[in-house]
């Protein structure tokens, strides 16, 4: 059984001259059905004559170029402008004379180049037709033939109409796939800086430390094992976001589980940095980018304090309530000077971003007695 709502689909596909021929061809027949003779486009007002073997060719050039009016437009313009001069001469008057405006509206739609010289060319054209209709007796005055240059010009400027139309949704087009890339080549960096970021750091204060354990072997061990650690879990996490690039993957983010933030504290602390962590409630069901953006700004804010007050005391504080997660992190010490509070360092910058996006606040500075503070409130999307 045919599937017919398949069918517009198919035609689509195929060649554009295959789906231009059968108006062509409708046309065309149409132009030798008795019934419609002598009814069709009148300039000059000749005398009708009937039918012979040249109405034929008038015929065919005009209504068979139809079929290549978007492929070959201003050759489809000029053979049918060929047998328009012919049907008028002659005094056929056929319906195929309808072909004209169309062609014109198609060359003004459809030509890419030297559009300016077809439109001087087809108008010079229409002066030698309008002087030989008038030798050949036409009753038509100035006004007329003045008329009927108009109707061709407005057909013309229908087309063009149509062409602008189709350039502007075009680069409109174009520019939602640029701005949708753009955005996402941001989304990729933010993952990336707040991944990379994160683990790198962690490990390269491990290993500094482990320079100064070379007489404690025990403590040395277990410094080894946990940049070993960091490193497995900073390939998991790139693994992950290179995941999100497979078209074959979905895009949405991982949401983090209650347990990962557990996991992010305590991969801190064996950087050497002393972390109190606490987590009141538990995350909604409707939560995804609200908990991730939380997790991002914990990990962001560790990592600064990693960075820049390295051993001074950390205080990370998640909050879940029904209709919204919030995070506090505040560290001991003079603070980084780049984690200023305009938010100048790329992460806090993207955190910003990130939390803005989800209609929440962000805020990163200094506090009043000392020490450096990172604060969100992130709407979860939870029913209330």
């Amino acid at each position: 059984m045919i599937d017919r709502r398949r069918f517009p689909d198919r035609w689509r596909q195929w060649d554009v001259t295959v789906r231009d021929l059968p108006f062509a061809l409708l046309l065309a027949l149409a132009s030798v059905v008795p019934a419609l003779h002598n009814i069709g486009t009148r300039i000059g007002d000749l005398p009708p004559r009937p039918f012979d073997a040249l109405t034929v060719v008038a015929v065919a050039l005009e209504c068979l170029p139809l079929a290549v009016r978007r492929r070959w437009p201003a050759l489809c313009l000029a053979l049918v402008s060929l047998g328009f001069a012919i049907d008028q001469l002659r005094g056929y008057h056929t319906v195929a004379g309808t072909a004209l405006p169309i062609a014109l509206l198609s060359a003004a739609a459809h030509l890419e180049h030297h559009r300016r010289t077809t439109v001087v060319l087809a108008s010079a054209a229409y002066v030698p037709l309008a002087v030989a209709l008038d030798r050949h007796g036409s009753t038509e005055d100035v006004a007329g033939f003045v008329t009927f240059y108009l109707a061709l010009a407005l057909a013309w400027a229908i087309g063009a109409w149509l062409r602008l139309s189709r350039v502007a949704e075009a680069e409109r087009r174009r520019e939602v796939a640029e701005t949708t890339r753009t955005a996402e080549r941001t989304r990729i960096a933010r993952e990336l800086h707040d991944v990379v970021t994160h683990h790198v750091t962690a490990m390269v204060v491990q290993a500094e430390a482990a320079r100064y354990l070379t007489a404690a072997p025990e403590r040395l061990d277990q410094t080894l094992t946990a940049i070993t650690d960091t490193g497995r879990r900073a390939i998991t996490d790139l693994r992950h976001l290179l995941d999100l690039l497979n078209p074959d993957h979905g895009t949405e983010p991982r949401t983090p589980s209650v347990g990962e933030f557990h996991a992010l504290v305590e991969q801190t602390r064996r950087a050497g940095q002393p972390v109190e962590f606490t987590e009141d409630g538990r995350p909604g069901q409707v939560t995804g980018s609200a908990e991730v953006a939380a997790y991002r700004v914990v990990q962001e804010a560790l990592t600064n304090a990693l960075k820049h007050a390295h051993g001074r005391r950390t205080t990370v504080h998640v909050h879940h309530g029904e209709r919204e997660t919030t995070v506090e992190v505040s560290t001991d010490g003079s603070g980084s000077p780049v984690a200023s509070p305009g938010g100048s360092g790329r992460g806090l910058a993207g955190l910003r971003e990130r939390v803005g996006t989800l209609g929440g606040e962000f805020s990163a500075g200094r506090r009043a007695g000392g020490g450096f503070v990172v604060q969100a409130r992130i709407p979860t999307g939870s029913p209330s």
